[in-house]
């Protein structure tokens, strides 16, 4: 068989399957590992679950700044290098995490695998799509599309297996066990294969200002909470470099001809709605998620494994949806579709917000089960609005940095939604005891009650009022989490109404084949 001829039989699929299994792999280490947080934290020296959080969103803020990297290095060297060349750094970033003992390394190697994982998620979407003929590619798109689900659900529960049954590092020792093969596999099928060398300036200025932005935006957000924010000489240092970098960042852009983010394209009505429908929805969707797998294992007492299963629940109804979604979206003004989704999402989160007591497991997966029907609906409409009437490069553009940004926005939302509940948390139990400790109603003093029959129990006073406050923070943060939640859906409630301000679709015609770049296009918005 020539070098140049798309692979067939056992040889196609066996290529099919190494890619899968490698996007499988570079999207589940980022809830895979959230997961794990609990357990990495006290194993990396006893720090906060907090400080344990930071290895998420480093991790996919080094995602968001590898994506750039792939387009470039590909460009020069070819899909197949760069991809097999990424994998062999992932996999020994990985191996670095594995053997870390303290959070000041662990982070930076967390960032350093995210890196190599920018790298390697848009590679292998381009090589699985150009294997597969014209007839066939829209099931290409939707089989990448169910892989997208594997993060939110498989990911997690494989992560909180490792954690409750192996250990937590073993999550890290699987990039390399299965890492390693999938490089030499697809290696070896696509050896020869030519590629167009393309050359093209890389935007160091404008990469160096976007990632001292994103990035200070985020070591804010991380270490807000815990070093007073902005109180920490630190974190206002951070503040000035970052009010410096972005206006820079949007000066430099606009005079180069070859941008890293092309902020051009937000002329565009429709790109600029749907891209901040997209963000702030995801932002919301990241945090959520990422806070609530903590809080079932601190809060409510879950184990890691059965946190995980909460959580795979959610595919039954996402993988089928997803994967067909984007035939769906053709069929319907795109505005209607994704308003309905946030409306959906609005109720789902108020739905979950409404525990003020610690819910049982089967109480708490029937909304995860909505939540996984409307996570199988949100990337696609707002990625279909994002790009009506862009084409060619521009379509592949508009692509590219709204998976870049949604992506860093999903790394906010995970702290950002951790704050909403660390901040709500005192405001309910001073409320609380104000409510039950008789200052708020003279007569009503539940404390005082439930301190006398502690102590008839054989409790001291001194134990009793502990055992109180402990019960009382307990519901405090349960109830903060619930604000998050609450927070979440007003969030959603406001994108169903400005996803209208977008312009309707064009008159539709007769639709021609899709290309390979519309349908990496269509992948990569698609993707988490």
């Amino acid at each position: 068989m020539a070098a140049t001829e798309r692979l067939t039989g056992w040889r196609f699929l066996l290529l099919q399957a190494a890619l899968a299994l490698a996007n499988v792999i570079a999207l589940s280490n980022v809830p895979g590992y959230t997961v794990l947080v609990p357990y990495a934290a006290g194993s990396l020296q006893g720090v906060n679950p907090s400080f344990g959080t930071w290895g998420t969103t480093d991790h996919m803020m080094g995602i968001v700044l590898g994506l750039p990297f792939a387009r470039w290095l590909s460009g020069r060297y070819g899909e197949r290098r760069v991809y097999v060349a990424a994998f062999i750094f992932y996999a020994f970033f990985s191996l670095a995490c594995a053997w870390s003992q303290t959070i000041w390394f662990f982070v930076p190697m967390r960032f350093l695998l995210g890196l190599a994982g920018g790298v390697i998620l848009p590679l292998g979407q381009a090589l699985a799509l150009s294997e597969i003929d014209e007839k066939r590619r829209s099931f290409g798109v939707a089989w990448w599309a169910v892989l997208s689900m594997a993060p939110f659900t498989l990911g997690v529960f494989m992560g909180g297996f490792w954690a409750e049954y192996v250990d937590w590092r073993m999550l890290f020792y699987s990039n390399i066990i299965l890492g390693l093969p999938i490089a030499g596999v697809v290696a070896a099928l696509l050896y020869g294969r030519p590629f167009k060398r393309r050359v093209t300036r890389f935007d160091t200025v404008g990469f160096v200002l976007i990632s001292v932005t994103l990035v200070g935006v985020q070591t804010i957000l991380n270490q807000g909470n815990d070093f007073d924010w902005f109180g920490s000489p630190v974190l206002t240092f951070v503040l000035v470099v970052v009010l410096i970098a972005f206006p820079a960042f949007v000066i430099w852009e606009l005079g180069e001809r070859h941008p890293v983010l092309d902020i051009r394209l937000f002329r565009h009505r429709n790109y600029a709605v749907a891209t901040f429908c997209s963000l702030l929805g995801f932002l919301v969707i990241q945090g959520t998620l990422s806070v609530f797998i903590g809080q079932l294992q601190t809060l409510l007492g879950y184990t890691s494994s059965l946190a995980g299963v909460v959580y795979l629940i959610m595919a039954i109804l996402a993988a089928p949806l997803v994967s067909i979604v984007h035939l769906l979206v053709k069929q319907m003004d795109l505005r209607y579709f994704a308003s309905l989704n946030f409306i959906g999402f609005a109720v789902t989160l108020a739905w979950l917000g409404q525990y003020d007591k610690l819910a049982s497991f089967d109480a708490i997966t029937t909304p995860m089960l909505f939540f996984g029907f409307f996570l199988g609906t949100f990337f696609a409409p707002p990625a279909a609005i994002a790009v009506q009437g862009l084409a060619g490069q521009q379509l592949i553009r508009a692509a590219e940095e709204l998976a870049m940004l949604r992506t860093a926005f999903g790394a906010y939302g995970i702290t950002w939604q951790a704050v909403v509940q660390f901040r709500r948390t005192p405001v309910h139990q001073l409320d609380m005891a104000d409510h039950f400790g008789g200052r708020s109603y003279p007569s009503l003093d539940v404390m005082g009650q439930l301190s006398s029959k502690l102590q008839d129990l054989g409790m001291s006073e001194s134990v009793a009022r502990a055992q109180m406050a402990r019960l009382m923070r307990q519901q405090a943060m349960l109830l903060g989490l619930d604000d998050a939640f609450y927070f979440g859906a007003g969030v959603f409630v406001l994108l169903a109404i400005v996803v209208w301000f977008a312009k309707p679709a064009p008159p539709k015609k007769p639709e021609p084949k899709p290309t390979l770049v519309e349908l990496e296009a269509e992948e990569l918005m698609e993707q988490p």
